[in-house]
């Protein structure tokens, strides 16, 4: 992890976004995660998390489970992450073959005033996951690193987690917070509601 280059949260999610052809779910989890999916290619099949933190991986699990079919993206800071570190071994246990996750790995609170986390010296993030069951995991190199994990990510078989480190720079975005409105767009984004 520490020989990974310090990327940008907002430049790895429009290149994640560029990718996406198939009407491919992203769960954006809170704060700058989600302002920089916004920011990068607002799309129906875009969910924004408010105020929920540490549950972008286990909704994204549900939607991965509820459309088998669909590939499935989440994207969630590493101290969100660190709240819901159980959600790792339930993802491995039930082994979606269509979800991936991308840690981004900053080592800090950031939206609530860059407290440093507990794990941000001295844990693996990448490495818990493998050790959680989840053998498609690994820390991106740099930018074309990332986008080639993405690449098989989209055509793995099993659950992957992607841990990327990123700089300190605030989201680019503003997520329009409205839940009703995040809900029913996403809703017809992956076709299980019609519209009135």
């Amino acid at each position: 992890m520490r020989n990974t280059k310090v990327m940008n949260r907002f430049d790895l999610t429009s290149r994640l976004v560029k990718k996406l052809k198939h009407e491919e779910a992203v769960i954006g989890g809170i704060g700058n995660t989600n302002f920089d999916l916004w920011a990068a290619g607002h799309r129906p099949q875009n969910f924004y998390m408010l105020g929920s933190m540490g549950l972008g991986f286990p909704i994204a699990l549900g939607v991965a489970l509820a459309q088998p079919e669909r590939r499935v993206f989440a994207l969630e800071g590493d101290g969100s992450l660190l709240m819901q570190l159980g959600s790792l071994t339930t993802i491995a246990a039930l082994s979606p073959k269509n979800l991936t996750m991308v840690v981004m790995d900053n080592g800090i609170y950031q939206i609530t005033g860059a407290q440093p986390t507990p794990a941000a010296q001295v844990a693996d993030i990448v490495a818990i996951a493998a050790a959680s069951g989840l053998a498609g995991s690994a820390w991106a190199a740099d930018e074309e690193d990332f986008e080639r994990l993405i690449d098989q990510a989209l055509a793995a078989t099993g659950p992957t987690l992607i841990g990327v480190r990123i700089d300190d720079k605030p989201g680019v975005g503003t997520t329009r917070r409205d839940p009703v409105q995040i809900r029913e767009r996403f809703m017809l984004g992956l076709n299980v509601r019609q519209p009135l």
